[in-house]
């Protein structure tokens, strides 16, 4: 094993009780499940904070929710709606949150907010919010940046935001979880090397991979989310059972993330139609974006649908590569018109079929990643035709159900060609054959720019949704 996965997995180690995995409980289900949801930014996520170890730490008679959005702030997560999502899923305890994204900046950002003012303010609203919806909430002060200095200790930015939380908690008489003060008691124990190996990685200015010191990684957030799980138990005494006793280990899925971070060989097979494959898609853009370290296979078809490549035996053909990473698009071809062969209804068939996808693609040990059908170039009346929107939804509808990954093609490749009239966005066709009116221009698939443009777009996604895989991507990311 790479000596920087040893060192990973020993940091891992050093959280109080992590070691042998929880054997299941009993097997008879409970009347009743608690529900506890994860409000916050991007440190509480699954897939860059410390959602997934917090939530497998946890019994099996909870139900966890994480409704946690990146470059979320106390300020952005109400008003871009997420705050009415979370109240309306109905849980019974809520940990908030918040921190990183409020911090005001030179940069001045909408997302921003004053520490003496709006902070606490938005915090005590979120309090009496929860509580006018019968929601028990529960304050958790913003994990600490690894941030160390030449003392070898930690010098958080973020101790105010802290302080400012605790304040809150007294008023309202709110149970707070201080993790800011726990991690950072944590870390001065590790040094800079070990705390950098328990978060992802980002690029420098020229497109060098460096440590990302305020995300987690698959064993940071095991580390973290055991951190939280044990603290809630104690703030909440009525959830101490709902704690397991014997911390949560790296599932197989989690231990394969932390090599492939540290540069174990990986494989990346595309599914998908004519927009996907090679010569008319945004497959071979996306493959030359990954580094020597990424075999990239893409076998999407021509012609196809979530229907017929699945009929025809193709996606036994993508199972057969046992890839561990599998990137699944499809819609195009499932439209009405396209004949009983290939249409599904975006509901219900296109759904289904979605889902099976996910699942067969996670009993092989690949992990799946949906995205959403790249739009078509039409225009009407100066306007985006926009026909893909149905599946799109449906899709990501999917894959939230099943906590799988998705990058929002559609919706990327939609906000960029609205910013165009037709002449600009012909720029990315593919030329076919004169068709009835004579024209060449195919506002379908992509020509060789698109294929870079888009391929970018699909790779900068695919960075964010599985940040283990950063490191593999070429260059710096497309400015929005």
């Amino acid at each position: 094993m790479h000596r920087a996965i040893t060192v990973f997995l020993a940091v891992v180690g050093l959280a109080a009780g992590l070691g042998d995995a929880q054997q299941p409980g009993n097997a008879a289900a409970p009347k009743a499940k608690v529900r506890i949801e994860l409000v916050g930014d991007s440190t509480q996520t699954r897939n860059a904070g410390y959602g997934l170890g917090f939530c497998a730490n946890l019994t099996e008679d909870v139900v966890c929710l994480n409704a946690a959005k990146s470059g979320a702030s106390t300020k952005t997560y109400s008003a871009e709606g997420y705050w009415t999502k979370a109240l309306a899923a109905k849980p019974d305890y809520m940990l908030i949150q918040f921190g990183h994204n409020d911090e005001e900046s030179t940069q001045h950002l909408a997302r921003e907010t004053n520490l003496a003012t709006e902070y606490p303010v938005n915090l005590k609203r979120y309090i009496a919010e929860a509580r006018a919806h019968g929601i028990k909430p529960i304050l958790v002060t913003p994990l600490s940046r690894r941030y160390y200095q030449a003392d070898g200790k930690i010098h958080s930015d973020l101790l105010a935001h802290a302080e400012a939380m605790r304040k809150v908690a007294k008023a309202e008489r709110v149970p707070l979880i201080d993790l800011q003060a726990e991690s950072i008691a944590y870390l001065d124990t590790i040094t800079e090397a070990q705390g950098n190996d328990l978060g992802i990685t980002k690029k420098d200015a020229n497109g060098g991979t460096i440590p990302d010191k305020t995300h987690l990684n698959y064993a940071g957030s095991f580390v973290f989310g055991r951190m939280v799980a044990v603290a809630l138990g104690k703030v909440a005494p009525a959830l101490a059972k709902h704690v397991r006793s014997v911390a949560a280990s790296l599932p197989a899925e989690g231990v394969r993330s932390v090599a492939i971070l540290h540069g174990a060989p990986v494989k990346i097979v595309l599914a998908g139609d004519s927009t996907v494959n090679v010569g008319t898609g945004w497959g071979p853009g996306f493959c030359a974006l990954l580094t020597p370290n990424v075999a990239c296979v893409n076998l999407a078809h021509n012609g196809r649908s979530s229907k017929s490549f699945y009929d025809e035996g193709l996606w036994k053909g993508v199972l057969a590569e046992h890839g561990d990473y599998i990137l699944i698009q499809f819609g195009h071809n499932d439209m009405p018109g396209k004949g009983p062969d290939r249409e599904t209804d975006p509901e219900t068939t296109y759904a289904a079929n979605m889902r099976r996808y996910i699942d067969e693609a996670r009993a092989a040990g690949a992990i799946p990643v949906i995205v959403t059908s790249l739009s078509r170039r039409s225009y009407k009346d100066g306007k985006l035709v926009e026909d893909l929107e149905a599946y799109a939804n449906a899709a990501k509808r999917v894959a939230e159900e099943a906590q799988a990954q998705v990058i929002d093609l559609n919706a990327q490749s939609t906000k960029l060609l609205r910013t165009m009239t037709q002449d600009e966005a012909d720029q990315f066709d593919a030329v076919q054959k004169p068709d009835a009116n004579g024209s060449t221009l195919d506002r379908t698939h992509i020509n060789a720019h698109g294929t870079e443009v888009f391929g970018r777009m699909v790779a900068d996604s695919l960075a964010s949704v599985c940040p283990e895989l950063g490191p593999d991507i070429k260059g710096l990311a497309a400015k929005p």
